[in-house]
């Protein structure tokens, strides 16, 4: 297969083509912004956890049309973003503050300032998007402001978007945006950067470049590009493959495209499956949920991946495509060890398969996810537990799935507990029954984040609180 190479890199920033020639393409756009005079783009942590990088891109949302969206530009190598529209603090402010900016002055919601482009840009994208909340910087963290002056500002904001909707050259700049990506085919400083449009081009990139590393928000392989940790020879990205980026609905089942953005699944597929809709809230921040996808978070095999135990819970299915053709696998014999997949090389995630359906003779489907972490958002687990449980008309279980995160080497199930269960009535003397043998099923390890006994106790106290909040309020009678 041959395909033309693009000489350079072109991108809109705060309104101006760039063409880039000559860049490495996993440099970060971090790193290029502020090589390139945009300094108000600020670094912090490097690993997407501060929101200091924040900027903002023009993207598809979840309806199809293009939003302005918050994202961590030291995740995100620059080749990402070829085709892209992207604003900086620099770039929304003329001859006078936009509101935003003069909203945070004007309720004293800066200090030393160093965060403050960040927490600007967030409340940027949501001034545009009509989801100013406080939520809109929940990915944003300000060390030394304290947090009442910049939720005043919020507030300002929201009762001036609710006088006067936001109709200025910011609106008309999105109205106008086209937010398709061009293919792209891109090769410098020894690292290539594929963005093919079809599936097959990408599964005959992967027989050319059998050690390619495929690509879709970069959210997790970002990591590994700031601070210049690690360089990939070959990178291919699925942004831009439609057939990988479709959500289908019907009374029995829900497929995910695996390059479906965690924010698209969140507002799509809302109140339809509980445990995923409580995770999701609680999954890392806006900019990471804006780029992450769901084949990313499943195919890096991650032990602490926050969607695996609740895609274990609901049986999950996987639908994989290679060169010698497709097949479906349960994702509960996906994850094979610490990292380590069933896929094949030269294999892609295509899909996510979740049914709907109630096991037969159930008239109650109970269904709830937990993620135990130092903080609410923008963290890591310490533990997640994804739990559902079917029940009959004399409230007897006839189903049960408790999967975890973080207590093992991989996302796993309880299967001897699930098997234990089977047949016994849904009352506490039963859940408290089994709670040690929850203790004894895994075997954690230590860390800076917890230790073995205490990631046991929570093993098995999460599922008692699943019984105790989740008795009647999350059911799913006929789902």
């Amino acid at each position: 297969m041959n395909q033309a190479l693009d000489d350079c890199l072109t991108l809109t920033i705060n309104g101006s083509i760039v063409r880039l020639t000559g860049i490495c393409p996993t440099l970060t756009l971090l790193e290029y912004l502020r090589q390139a005079g945009h300094t108000g783009t600020k670094e912090g942590c490097g690993d997407g956890d501060c929101g200091a990088c924040t900027v903002v891109i023009i993207a598809p949302g979840s309806d199809g049309q293009s939003h302005y969206q918050a994202v961590n530009s030291c995740l995100i190598p620059i080749a990402a973003l070829a085709g892209r529209e992207i604003l900086t603090v620099e770039g929304i402010a003329s001859a006078q503050l936009h509101p935003v900016q003069a909203a945070m002055v004007q309720t004293g919601g800066s200090q030393c300032g160093y965060c403050t482009p960040g927490f600007i840009m967030s409340l940027f994208a949501a001034y545009y998007d009509g989801t100013m909340a406080d939520s809109a910087v929940e990915g944003n963290l300000c060390r030394c402001t304290g947090y009442l002056a910049i939720r005043r500002a919020v507030q300002q904001m929201i009762t001036s978007i609710a006088a006067h909707p936001p109709i200025d050259q910011f609106s008309q700049q999105l109205a106008e945006a086209k937010s398709d990506l061009p293919a792209l085919n891109y090769t410098n400083h020894q690292a290539s950067f594929y963005r093919p449009t079809q599936l097959q081009t990408v599964l005959d990139l992967l027989q050319q470049h059998p050690t390619a590393v495929l690509v879709a928000g970069a959210t997790d392989l970002g990591l590994e590009l700031s601070h210049h940790r690690q360089q990939f020879p070959v990178m291919i990205s699925l942004e831009a493959v439609a057939e990988l980026k479709q959500i289908t609905v019907t009374d029995t089942t829900v497929t995910i495209g695996a390059a479906v953005t965690l924010t698209t699944i969140a507002d799509q597929l809302r109140g339809i499956f509980p445990s995923l809709d409580e995770m999701l809230y609680w999954f890392a921040a806006r900019q990471i949920r804006n780029r992450a996808t769901i084949g990313g978070n499943i195919g890096n095999a991650s032990p602490i991946g926050d969607l695996p135990p609740v895609l274990l819970a609901l049986d999950a299915e996987l639908l994989i495509a290679g060169h010698q053709g497709r097949r479906t696998i349960a994702i509960a014999d996906f994850f094979q060890g610490y990292r380590q997949t069933a896929l094949q090389v030269g294999e892609v995630i295509v899909s996510v398969r979740i049914p709907r359906t109630l096991t037969p003779k159930a008239v109650c489907r109970l269904s709830q996810s937990y993620k135990v972490g130092k903080r609410g958002t923008d963290d890591i687990s310490i533990v997640a537990a994804a739990f559902t449980v079917d029940l009959d008309a004399q409230k007897h279980i006839i189903h049960a799935r408790l999967a975890y995160g973080g207590v093992a080497a991989t996302p796993m199930r309880a299967i001897a507990v699930e098997q234990s269960l089977l047949g016994q009535p849904w009352n506490l003397t039963i859940v408290q029954g089994v709670k040690a043998a929850l203790r004894e099923t895994f075997t954690p390890l230590t860390d800076m984040r917890g230790s073995a006994a205490y990631r046991r106790l929570l093993v098995a106290n999460l599922f008692e609180k699943f019984f105790v909040e989740g008795d009647s309020d999350n059911s799913e009678v006929g789902v």
